[in-house]
This record gives structure tokens, C-alpha cells and sequence, in this order.
């Protein structure tokens, strides 16, 4: 009897030996990913956070001894003049951009869902935007709405149109970046809904036809639906990413003229780097609020996807 309990309890013991073993080894492939993720996410997020509770100077950055202030950089940026015409253009900025690259991205990715001849060779050429560095898309950007050599105003001349100070004009420097934003944008929107679309089988589309549905119904009743995960991350990591557009207004407007075009991203980069007494502080407070805003779009968006799969 004791023979028998003994030879079952070896298998057992050895079970767990290789059960902790595994534990182990994956361990140790988790390891290198969070060692990133706490050096590069983590440390850098709370060292924010604890420089919008303080007040940095030059020197007290350097030598790590600025006084606790707790909310106060918080309520400065309230009151500041810039908050209000900030936050709209932000909103304004975002939105806009967001509209827009969709609808183009997907009327192209069905436009392509279709095959035809060079379909491969234009949806190559359409990913040029989005693999172009964005010093060099803003860059390009500046010269083609240059208000006296530019291409777009040039081309305006042709059909008897003033010239238009894309750039440094107040109504229109915003919207001077939002066209070049979207046309950065709109290659990443055309792949991932390019991808959705090729997953969903063509017995749906045949099924619908039978049933007597037009191209119309067929996209409203059978393809968004279909499409509507993949268009809700295509969605929130466009938000996430417009946000915080930092390069293209800066290089194209630098947030002005007389701060048409300032974001939040761009006033907390010139709050922290643009003056020559730079407000450590609020700086970091403002791009703290874009980050509270980007985590709560995507609570909400992680709601939204537990209470579909849950329907």
C-alpha cells in the first residue's frame, strides 16, 4: 500500500516541479516587457504627474528642490486666457480630423474592396502619406499653402481666386493643419478598415443581394454592421493619436497666428520649452489633461464593447 502511494505521489511532486517551471519561464518572458513599460511608461507618467505638483524652476529642476504646490499649477492653466481657445481648437482639431480621415479612409477601403486592375500598385501609393517622416509631410505642407509661392494658391489663380493666407491668417491657420493632419491620417484609417472588410464573408453579401438589397442597404444593413469593431479602434486610436498632434502644427503654425492654431499639445510643449522662462509646472499640467482625456475615451470605449458583447 505504501508502494502505491508512493509511486502517486511522484507524479504528482513532479507536476508541480514543472508546473513552477513554467511559471518561471514565463515569468522571464514577461520580465523584459514590463522592465519597458515601467522605464518607459510608467516612470516617465508619475514623473509628470509629480512635476505638475510642484513648482519647478531652472535650478530647482536641476538640483530637486521645488516647493509642493499641489493643485495650484492646475488652477493656473484654468485661468489662464489660453485655456478656453486651447481647448476648443483641440476639440475642434480632433473631431475634424477624425470625421474625415474616417469617411475618406473608408470610401476607399471600399473602394478598393472591390479587384481591379493596379488595386495593389494605388493602395501602395496611398500609404505614402502615412510612411513619410512628419517634419517632412508638415514640411510640405508649409510650401504647398505658402501664401506667395505655394501650390494650392497657384492653383487657386488659375480659376480667378485670390491668394488665401493659409498659414498666417486667424480664420484659416487652423484649418490649414487640419487639412494636412488628415491627409496624414487617412492611410492608417484605409488599411484597418481595408483588413475589416476582407473579413467579412462574401455568403453575407450574396445573401442580401437574394433578398433583393441595393448597394445602399447593402453597406447600411450589412457591411457597417459587420465593420462597426474594427471602426470603433480605428476610431479611438485615431482620437488617441490626434490628441496629442503635436509636429504638424508646430512646424506648419507653431500655434499661431496670435494663437488661431494653438492645442493643447502645442501650448504645453511652449508652457515647458517655448519661452526663455519656461513654466515647468503648467506645462506638465496641460499635458496631463490631455492624458486624462485620452484614458477616459478609452474607458468609455472598453464600456461600449462589454455592453455589445454582452447584447
Amino acid at each position: 500500500m505504501s508502494h502505491v502511494t508512493q509511486t502517486s505521489a511522484a507524479p504528482r511532486g513532479h507536476l508541480a516541479a514543472r508546473g513552477r517551471s513554467g511559471q518561471w519561464a514565463a515569468w522571464a518572458f514577461l520580465a523584459p516587457v514590463v522592465l519597458y513599460l515601467l522605464v518607459f511608461y510608467a516612470y516617465p507618467l508619475y514623473r509628470n504627474v509629480e512635476l505638475s505638483l510642484r513648482n519647478y524652476t531652472v535650478r530647482s529642476f536641476v538640483q530637486g528642490d521645488a516647493p509642493f504646490t499641489g493643485l495650484a499649477n492646475y488652477a493656473k492653466v484654468f485661468a489662464d486666457a489660453t485655456f478656453g481657445p486651447a481647448l476648443w481648437h483641440t476639440v475642434v482639431f480632433t473631431l475634424v480630423s477624425l470625421v474625415f480621415q474616417f469617411t475618406a479612409g473608408l470610401a476607399l477601403a471600399l473602394f478598393f474592396s472591390k479587384s481591379f486592375r493596379l488595386s495593389a500598385t494605388l493602395r501602395a501609393l496611398f500609404l505614402v502619406p502615412w510612411l513619410l517622416p512628419l517634419i517632412v509631410s508638415a514640411s510640405t505642407w508649409s510650401w504647398l499653402l505658402n501664401s506667395d509661392s505655394g501650390l494650392v494658391n497657384a492653383a487657386l489663380g488659375w480659376f480667378g481666386i485670390g491668394p488665401v493666407n493659409w498659414l498666417t491668417s486667424p480664420d484659416w491657420a487652423l484649418w490649414s493643419v487640419i487639412i494636412a493632419n488628415v491627409w496624414i491620417g487617412i492611410p492608417f484609417n484605409l488599411v484597418v478598415l481595408y483588413s475589416g472588410l476582407q473579413a467579412i464573408p462574401a455568403a453575407v453579401y450574396e445573401a442580401a443581394a437574394l433578398d433583393g438589397a441595393n448597394a445602399w442597404q447593402r453597406f447600411w444593413s450589412v457591411t457597417f454592421p459587420l465593420l462597426r469593431p474594427v471602426s470603433a479602434i480605428t476610431v479611438l486610436l485615431g482620437l488617441v493619436y490626434t490628441l496629442k498632434v503635436f509636429d504638424i502644427i508646430w512646424i506648419m503654425t507653431k500655434g499661431g497666428p496670435s494663437g488661431a492654431s494653438t492645442t493643447f499639445a502645442t501650448w504645453s510643449y511652449r508652457l515647458g520649452f517655448g519661452n526663455l522662462v519656461p513654466s515647468f509646472g503648467p506645462g506638465a499640467a496641460v499635458g496631463n489633461l490631455l492624458i486624462v482625456t485620452a484614458l477616459v475615451f478609452g474607458l468609455v470605449y472598453i464600456r461600449v464593447q462589454r455592453r455589445q458583447a454582452l447584447a
